[in-house]
C-alpha cells in the first residue's frame, strides 16, 4: 500500500466511524469525554474534513470496539446468524449487514426482554435518514413529541434529525428489527414494475 493509498483509507473512516458512534448511541461529546478528542476534531474527522492520525484511528477503534479492518473497509460483511453480536448499551444487539462504505447501512438489532414497564425512550438526533422494520415484538419509537408502538410487519421512516429513541415496549420477550440508514440522507427508492398487460398505459403516463 502506497502512502496516498494509506491516506485514501485514512479519509475515508470519516463515515464508518460516525456510522458506528451511531450505532453505539453515543454523541460526539460522549466519546470526546471517553478518548480526550476534542467534539470539533471528532466531528471534522467524520465529515472528512480531516484525516485522522492512526494513533486517533486506534483509540477510537478501541473505544467503539471495532476491528481496524471494519474501518478501513476491508472487513467481510457479518452474517446475522452464526456470528457473535456486538453489545451495546441496555445489553442491546446489533449484527451489521453490510460493509460501512458508504450510502445506505443496513443492520439488525435486538432488544432484551423487559421485567417491567420501561421509561420513555432516550433521545437523539443526528445528520440522515432511517427505515426501519419490526420483525418479532413490539418496539416503542419515541419520535419527536409522538410514541408509536410498533409490531411485526410494521415500517417507518423518517429524518434522523428529527430526535428518536427506542424501548421494548412489551414484558413478553425480546424485540428484532431491521434498519436501513442513509448517513447523507439517501434512502430506500421503492420500485413497482408495471402490472403484466400495462405497459404501454405505462408509456403513455410517462409521456
Amino acid at each position: 500500500m502506497t502512502g496516498d493509498d494509506v491516506a485514501r483509507t485514512l479519509a475515508a473512516m470519516g463515515p464508518r466511524l460516525r456510522a458506528v458512534r451511531e450505532r453505539r448511541g453515543v454523541t460526539l461529546t460522549d466519546v470526546s469525554r471517553a478518548t480526550g478528542i476534542s467534539p470539533s476534531t471528532l466531528s471534522r474527522i467524520e465529515t472528512r474534513r480531516r484525516k485522522p492520525t492512526l494513533e486517533v484511528v486506534l483509540q477510537l477503534a478501541k473505544e467503539y470496539g471495532v476491528a481496524l479492518d471494519e474501518l478501513a473497509g476491508t472487513a467481510p460483511a457479518a452474517e446475522p446468524r452464526g456470528t457473535a453480536p456486538r453489545g451495546f448499551g441496555d445489553d442491546k444487539a446489533v449484527w451489521p449487514l453490510t460493509r460501512y462504505v458508504g450510502g445506505l447501512h443496513a443492520h439488525k438489532h435486538v432488544l432484551p426482554a423487559v421485567s417491567g414497564p420501561p421509561g420513555r425512550p432516550r433521545q437523539m438526533s443526528h445528520e440522515g435518514y432511517e427505515w426501519l422494520c419490526v420483525l418479532y415484538g413490539r418496539l416503542w419509537l419515541a419520535l419527536g413529541s409522538q410514541d408509536l408502538v410498533l409490531t411485526a410487519g410494521d415500517v417507518v421512516e423518517f429524518d434522523t434529525r428529527t430526535p428518536h429513541g427506542v424501548a421494548n415496549a412489551g414484558s413478553d420477550g425480546p424485540v428484532e428489527y431491521l434498519i436501513m440508514f442513509g448517513p447523507q440522507g439517501e434512502r430506500p427508492r421503492p420500485r413497482t414494475p408495471p402490472a403484466a398487460g400495462r405497459g404501454t398505459g405505462g408509456r403513455r403516463a410517462a409521456e
